[in-house]
């Protein structure tokens, strides 16, 4: 690999490091920070300014230095006016490799402040400036070139829908609801859970909905990614729209555009009628593509096109069509790992990753199985018409204590069978019916609970004891610790430690 390969294989590794770090910060200003630092990193620039702009009045309202904070930092300061007040005139990127013999600036500009080369790129949302990246002089004395602007206006492109996320996000998040109301608000679709991990995703999802921006759901199979879809989308602006759904995995590959994009009339063999994709049936509302990891890689670059153009190309027809979808994805891969393996295109990931949302296993939400189990209990009693009611202390245990690896949807499984198998007189399901698969480990997991709690006991009993000796001891020697010590036949240490240790104090 020559060094010109190996730089630019850096600069565009170094752009995904920054969608992943972005995607793990909510803080406004934290983001700000992360901009700036892998900018100036990036491209070896002594200094990257943003400035964010109020989208009514236009003004400046959040601005960033990243530099060694010398005297002339400054002066930068008002040099940004010059160098970004162009771009966002313009509308465009800003590339000056001699700000001195540069027309667009008045000479004095760079002999005034010392700055020598500099670029900028707007930041922009729907072709609306929310603000601008500037970079000015390079720390090798160097200057930018057309091929710097380039990944800079990229750089800006990944920034940007993060940086406007975050303002809308902390805007809600100023009237935010408590965790209770949270939860119960939630309960009305079916989803259920009080621990400190389903709080936080329920926190997430709310942001989400209030913010028409792209979802992207990291999450193992069976956590309830398509029911955390359709929850953003029922509390969407959204929500009087439709809602479409897709698994990329489920459907085979010579149908996928089909399914998509719909087909005209004619198409292909077997095209005997117009047919209407499952995009176009969601314009206007969500479009949940479930594991997106297993879409074809051609079909990936047509996906690009609707996020990037809003419109489809049906196939048979050379007319695009405008479409008006939010998309929210799902994976229970690791894209970013399918993206270094080239199986996943980096653009597409860049567009999917605008606002990700990490979806808890059931392992990591331990306290909410007794509430979803008792949920599924009467939902299949209900069903099978059985007399069901409650599971046993123990067999609760059991749930709470056992890996879920097929997380919610392995534990619906597991109640439902339980059910089945119990008597219809059967109030109380306990382990005399559990499936033969699961005896032994519960076997396994119960001993050592119990043997926890035996253990335990035995510790509370033998303190207890201790404390009711010591006491006798004490009030029979008139609360002398000598004479109670050498009754007791241990040192007045002993006993003053022990006292200390077990909270035993002569009453006042």
């Amino acid at each position: 690999m020559n060094i010109r390969m190996q730089i630019d294989s850096q600069k565009t590794e170094s752009l995904f490091e920054l969608a992943v770090a972005l995607g793990q910060q909510s803080d406004f200003s934290e983001i700000l920070r992360v901009v700036s630092t892998t900018a100036t990193g990036v491209f070896n620039a002594n200094l990257a300014s943003i400035v964010m702009l109020n989208p009514g009045t236009q003004n400046t309202v959040k601005t960033i230095i990243k530099d060694g904070g010398d005297e002339k930092s400054r002066g930068y300061k008002l040099l940004q006016t010059n160098l970004i007040g162009w771009s966002l005139k313009h509308k465009q990127a800003m590339l000056s490799a001699d700000i001195a013999t540069d027309n667009r600036f008045a000479p004095e500009i760079s002999q005034k402040f010392g700055a020598k080369t500099a670029m900028c790129a707007p930041l922009q949302i729907s072709g609306n400036a929310i603000g601008c990246l500037l970079l000015i002089d390079k720390t090798d004395g160097g200057a930018f070139a057309e091929n710097d602007l380039a990944l800079l206006e990229k750089m800006a492109a990944i920034a940007a829908p993060f940086l406007d996320n975050v303002q809308k996000i902390q805007s809600y998040f100023d009237k935010q609801i408590p965790d209770s109301a949270l939860v119960g608000k939630y309960e009305a679709l079916g989803m259920l859970g009080k621990s400190k991990p389903y709080v936080e995703l329920l926190k997430a999802i709310e942001a989400a909905a209030r913010c028409d921006v792209r979802v992207q759901l990291q999450g193992k199979s069976g956590t309830g990614k398509e029911k955390i879809a359709k929850a953003i989308h029922q509390f969407s602006g959204r929500h009087n729209r439709p809602f479409v759904a897709i698994d990329c995995g489920a459907i085979p590959e010579n149908l996928i555009e089909s399914e998509l994009f719909g087909h005209a009339k004619g198409a292909f063999t077997g095209a005997n009628y117009d047919r209407k994709g499952l995009i176009e049936e969601a314009n206007g509302g969500t479009f949940f593509m479930d594991e997106i990891a297993n879409l074809p890689f051609d079909m990936q670059s047509k996906l690009l096109r609707v996020l990037q153009e809003g419109e489809i190309r049906v196939i048979g027809s050379n007319k695009p069509r405008k479409v008006d979808v939010r998309i929210i994805s799902a994976s229970s891969s690791d894209l970013r790992q399918m993206v270094d393996a080239g199986k996943f295109r980096e653009d597409l990931f860049y567009r999917l990753h605008v606002y990700p949302i990490d979806v808890p296993t059931l392992n990591q939400r331990r306290d909410d199985i007794p509430l979803l189990a008792n949920h599924f209990l009467k939902k299949f009693a209900d069903q099978q018409k059985k007399q069901a009611e409650s599971f046993h202390e123990w067999l609760l245990d059991y749930m709470q204590l056992r890996v879920w690896s097929g997380n919610i949807r392995e534990l619906e499984n597991f109640v439902e069978r339980l059910v089945t198998l119990a008597a219809p007189e059967m109030v109380v399901l306990d382990a005399s019916i559990l499936p033969k698969e699961f005896r032994k480990e519960y076997k396994d997991l119960t001993f050592t609970q119990d043997a926890h709690d035996i253990r335990k006991s035995l510790q509370e009993t033998l303190e207890e004891t201790e404390v009711s000796l010591i006491r006798q001891a004490l009030v029979a020697n008139n609360w002398n610790q000598s004479k109670a010590a050498r009754a007791l036949q241990i040192s007045e240490r002993a006993i003053r430690y022990k006292m200390e240790k077990l909270g035993i104090e002569k009453p006042s």
